[in-house]
């Protein structure tokens, strides 16, 4: 038995900073949300740490997502108090809504049929699978859980018994 587990033959290894990824935090895909554009999921994840709006808003203006994960990485600006209990939910809105604005994000999601995601950070335990492949991958199960919203979804769609 290995000290760290194996890749899963099965599952698709990605980068969540890959802005030529679309179904990256950096992939330049705008969106609408909380009545404010966002140019990429970073953006808007990184400014919903602050409570701060004048804060959120330079973080949601920022030139570049690696500008925008700098600024929401400030160790001396102070944090909205709940972040760890909304964190999951904040990237999950992100997604979904990129998703549905975007069909060509929509489609590459839903191009990995069942495979499981994993985000392939090897400094991430938290986002990602982290350098051993033993964190928690929150990145890759909120892509999963989005895919299967859009596959119900669109299920529903199809079935014209179906009632909303």
């Amino acid at each position: 038995m290995s000290l760290f587990p194996d890749y899963q033959s099965d599952a698709l290894y990605f980068s969540m900073d890959d802005p030529l990824e679309l179904m990256s935090r950096n992939s330049p895909h705008p969106f609408d949300l909380d009545d404010h554009s966002w140019q990429t999921i970073e953006h808007y994840y990184q400014a919903m740490k602050f409570e701060n709006a004048g804060y959120r808003e330079k973080i949601r203006v920022a030139e570049t997502s690696e500008l925008a994960k700098r600024l929401g990485n400030a160790r001396f600006k102070k944090r909205r108090g709940d972040l760890k209990q909304v964190k999951t939910t904040l990237m999950t809105r992100a997604v979904y809504i990129q998703a549905k604005t975007h069909n060509e994000v929509c489609e590459r999601l839903l191009a990995t049929g069942q495979s499981k995601l994993v985000e392939n950070s090897q400094f991430d335990y938290y986002w990602g699978c982290g350098r051993d492949h033993r964190g928690d991958n929150h990145y890759g199960q909120t892509l999963m859980n989005v895919r299967s919203k859009l596959v119900d979804q669109a299920t529903v769609r199809l079935d014209p018994l179906a009632s909303d």
